[in-house]
């Protein structure tokens, strides 16, 4: 007799325990089906002499125990019931022994023998025929990993194909379990989130370019509670062919993290080939997404298009001098008696300034701060529409709790849902596609 060696990964004699019972492999018989199809049966047998068997074809395996035939009854030959279970035909197989190597109860019956099998999902029942003589097998999927752990096999048989009573690969019913506890949990913390937040206005200011040039401004606290939500920020800006920009920073004053954004405001307009033309808005909004509960403020920053304000002829009300500033921010003070102008690049660089003609200005003017009189007249003199943008407004709204992240997770819950079911349709189908009588429809 031929001894049984390819994909062969058992040993008579090895010992292994399968759902609690030790068994130890009595007989290996290797079956063959025309002249090229194998597969391979393992005899068992537990302490008390009680028989089961391992059968592995093209690396699935299933765990029988023999059955009386009266158990297994039906009153169609494709259908037959076995403990209030439906079992489907699946295949006639007629073949004969191959090889063997063992010890056997009986002598071995080298004639054609036929299995007739009966599926129900990971089930089985499998009708040997031999002449007369009738057996009866139930079997159940086995993992591979549990027969390699189980009898501590270092090399397993190559897998291919999907098994006569191989389980699909996710659990259907377990898996709607899941998705609908999953789903429980997160609307129960949606309307948490939901009900313990109130929504409201939580910063508004007006910061002029003036106060934060060269330097950042740092606003008032504020607290959010609740549940993390979008931070709506609205910013506006007379702008009017022209640009501003903010900078803004979130600060968590307990951590200390920060949250950085910048917005750009522009609006520009004119008259073309007979048409007049538009773009851009005064008015920008924002989100800054996520912000939890907690105490913040704002570090504030901006510019705009152009420097201060330009403008000439600011005369003092004795007429002895006048004052001019470009759009560079230059500073001219010219003595008109005299005829004498004196230049400053800037403000400060003015006051600090103890010259004849700085305090013949003062006197004429009856103030001892030009730079803030310059500043306030240069607004009402100026024609220049940048330079009349001097400020920009801001607005904070902790807005409603977001609905979106909640609706796309339960939108891909139910996706993956719907592709593991067609998934489980198509597998069933090349489970069955051998089959002489499958339940799915065959082009």
């Amino acid at each position: 007799m031929k001894v049984p060696t390819e994909n062969v990964v058992l040993d008579v004699g090895q010992k292994g325990e399968i759902n609690g019972v030790e068994y130890t492999v009595v007989a290996i018989t290797v079956k063959r089906y025309g002249n090229s199809i194998f597969w391979r049966e393992y005899s068992l047998k537990d302490s008390k002499g009680g028989d089961a068997f391992l059968s592995e074809s093209d690396g699935h395996w299933v765990f029988l125990v023999a059955i009386h035939p009266d158990d297994f009854k039906g009153k169609s030959s494709k259908v037959k019931t076995y403990q209030g279970r439906n079992y489907r035909w699946y295949e006639n197989t007629p073949c004969s022994i191959y090889a063997a190597a063992g010890f056997f109860d009986e002598h071995l019956d080298f004639n054609l023998v036929t299995y007739q099998e009966y599926v129900n999902g990971t089930r089985m029942i499998s009708q040997e025929k031999v002449g007369k003589k009738n057996q009866y097998f139930y079997g159940v999927h086995i993992s591979k990993y549990e027969v390699k752990r189980a009898f501590k096999i270092a090399h397993m048989p190559y897998y291919t194909g999907i098994g006569i009573v191989q389980p699909y690969y996710f659990d259907i019913r377990q898996a709607i379990n899941i998705f609908c506890i999953a789903a429980l949990l997160i609307c129960l913390l949606q309307l948490y989130v939901y009900t313990s937040r109130t929504n409201e206005t939580v910063f508004a200011e007006t910061i002029n370019f003036t106060d934060v040039k060269d330097k950042e401004l740092v606003s008032k606290s504020f607290t959010l509670s609740g549940g993390s939500a979008p931070l709506k920020v609205n910013a506006f800006s007379g702008v009017d062919n022209s640009w501003a920009n903010i900078q803004l920073s979130l600060v968590n004053e307990k951590t200390n993290e920060i949250i950085y954004t910048s917005k750009d405001i522009e609006q520009y307009h004119g008259y073309e080939d007979g048409e007049s033309w538009s773009e851009g808005s005064q008015s920008e909004d924002f989100n800054l997404c996520g912000v939890g509960s907690g105490k913040y403020h704002f570090i504030i920053s901006a510019e705009k298009e152009g420097g201060l304000p330009s403008f000439s002829g600011l005369t003092s009300p004795d007429s002895k001098v006048m004052i001019s500033r470009d759009k560079s921010g230059i500073i001219e003070i010219t003595d008109i008696f005299k005829v004498q102008t004196k230049t400053f690049t800037d403000g400060q660089t003015l006051e600090k300034d103890t010259s004849e003609v700085i305090r013949l200005a003062k006197a004429s003017f009856g103030t001892q701060k030009l730079d803030s009189l310059i500043n306030a007249e240069a607004l009402r003199l100026t024609t220049d529409p940048i330079s009349s943008n001097t400020y920009v407004q801001l607005k904070a709204t902790w807005l409603p709790v977001s609905f979106w992240n909640f609706g796309f997770i339960l939108f891909i819950m139910v996706v993956l849902f719907v592709a593991m079911w067609i998934g489980r349709h198509f597998f069933n189908v090349n489970k069955w596609k051998n089959s002489s009588n499958t339940p799915y429809a065959t082009s």
